[in-house]
């Protein structure tokens, strides 16, 4: 019913930028909350950031300063910038949306396929 496909990972060195994207489509009605996680090899799935439909956002620790995320409601669409990469972050990227769907009065979480993205040192 819901479809994330996310977009912009990469080989990027290290210091430099990416911008990742995740588009939903499906019987969306609304998405209260759209997020990015990411998975470094051998380790536990982290959230990196998340943006209300509120505009409003928040950002694990180690990415402050960094990191923007944005969304676009009319495309149904988040953002993650990305600068100033480090060779740690070197991860799957994936976008994590909730979804209000036009036939299920719950919220659902929906996950994408993940992007990678590699940052040489």
């Amino acid at each position: 019913q819901v479809q994330l496909v996310e977009s912009g990972g990469g080989l990027v060195q290290a210091g430099g930028s990416l911008r990742l994207s995740c588009a939903a489509s499906g019987s969306i009605q609304s998405l209260p909350t759209m997020s990015w996680y990411r998975q470094a090899p051998g380790k536990q799935r982290e959230l990196v950031a998340y943006a209300t439909s509120g505009r409003t956002t928040n950002y694990a620790d180690s990415v402050k300063g960094r990191f923007t995320i944005s969304r676009d409601n009319a495309k149904k669409t988040v953002y993650l910038e990305m600068t100033g990469l480090k060779p740690e972050e070197t991860a799957d990227y994936y976008c994590y949306c909730n979804v209000y769907l036009w036939t299920d009065a719950r919220i659902t979480g929906y996950w994408g396929q993940g992007t990678q993205v590699t940052v040489a040192s």
